[in-house]
């Protein structure tokens, strides 16, 4: 395992040898080793489920982490893992990884990763021009969607159990969340 150096701005080049899965957000790396826990991985599960047969046939695409998504071509110091990724962009998708911004990303919190989710990753996603971000909480059984407006996440939607998900950027979209959400 790599060795990360205190002050120092790693590129996506120097990850690229390190063992294990990594993330870069600024040039700060992330260890994602730790195994993802059963709820975190049947939540996943799910969720691609419902995207992908929601998105099947409309030409965008659905990807299930580990995949890579450099949210910026001329970024060389962030590149990030979601735990899925919508991108509705032929273009943006390579041979080995996204290029360019997505159209929804979703990350389900973990213990591990919730702080890092919810501010590194939000204000990432947000200043990249991310349209829609999903955070899955798990422990408390919740959604929040957050669509970007004028730049910025201003509209917010939180979803329990007993509710249909509907997504501000794809209006047809609605995902019942007791299949998702099982408490």
């Amino acid at each position: 395992m790599a060795q990360t150096e205190t002050n120092r701005r790693y590129t996506i080049a120097d990850i690229c040898g390190w063992d294990g899965r990594w993330e870069l957000i600024d040039g700060i790396p992330y260890n994602m080793t730790p195994a993802p826990s059963t709820a975190h991985q049947q939540i996943v599960g799910e969720l691609f489920f419902a995207l992908r047969s929601h998105f099947g046939k409309s030409g965008c695409s659905v990807f299930i982490a580990p995949f890579d998504v450099q949210l910026e071509e001329s970024d060389q110091h962030t590149i990030v893992q979601p735990d899925l990724s919508v991108f509705c962009k032929e273009q943006t998708i390579h041979s080995n990884r996204a290029i360019g911004v997505a159209d929804l990303l979703v990350e389900v919190l973990s213990p591990s990763t919730a702080l890092k989710d919810r501010n590194e990753k939000f204000i990432l996603y947000e200043r990249s021009g991310v349209k829609e971000y999903w955070l899955v909480d798990p422990l408390n059984h919740t959604i929040e969607l957050y669509g970007l407006s004028d730049g910025r996440y201003s509209r917010r939607k939180v979803f329990g159990v007993d509710d249909t998900l509907n997504s501000f950027v794809f209006p047809e979209l609605s995902i019942d969340m007791k299949n998702i959400l099982r408490g």
